[in-house]
């Protein structure tokens, strides 16, 4: 009988710690910010360019080959960097790649994502880096921020593409929730 009335008295303390809710709000109250998709047309977000050195701002992954670094750019492409002297690395040109996130490289290829596709180019010549190929949906694409734990505006396609995703004051809790 005890042992009976033990394993009741601790069925009754774990119900009590579990929640029926699914409600985010709970857990991660709303403090007045969120996330909010940056939109592209197609033919802007499908646009790979090599242009003009550029600042460095949110750098991400390094490639180095030889006297060269390839540096990520969140979102926004891959930095050339002449590094042949450590002391005083030179900004050379910037690969802009709409939603690029990610890279590899391999010999003298460099491979990147540019939102769903998978862009590979050939930086034999690392001063003068170009693309060979394009290989649409090899990525998968997502509909929501690169964090977790947030709230942000639900993704309406018929605005375009999202090619990026930028943290701002909201006055009221958005309806989307990662």
């Amino acid at each position: 009988m005890k042992n009976l009335l033990r394993l009741c008295l601790l069925v009754i303390i774990v119900a009590s710690c579990i929640t029926d809710s699914n409600d985010p709000s709970e857990r991660f109250p709303f403090d007045g910010t969120g996330y909010r998709p940056m939109y592209s047309s197609a033919e802007d977000a499908a646009r790979i360019e090599v242009v003009a050195a550029q600042p460095l701002s949110k750098p991400g992954k390094i490639y180095v080959l030889d006297d060269y670094l390839f540096i990520n750019e969140s979102g926004h492409g891959i930095h050339v960097v002449d590094n042949s002297d450590p002391k005083n690395p030179k900004n050379i040109s910037f690969i802009s790649i709409a939603g690029n996130y990610d890279m590899a490289a391999k010999g003298t290829f460099l491979y990147a994502d540019n939102l769903t596709n998978l862009v590979v180019f050939d930086i034999s010549n690392p001063k003068s880096p170009k693309l060979t190929k394009t290989i649409p949906n090899a990525v998968p694409g997502t509909d929501y921020p690169p964090v977790s734990n947030v709230y942000f505006e639900c993704v309406e396609s018929k605005k375009g593409i999202v090619t990026g995703w930028g943290k701002v004051p909201m006055t009221k809790r958005p309806n989307c929730f990662r």
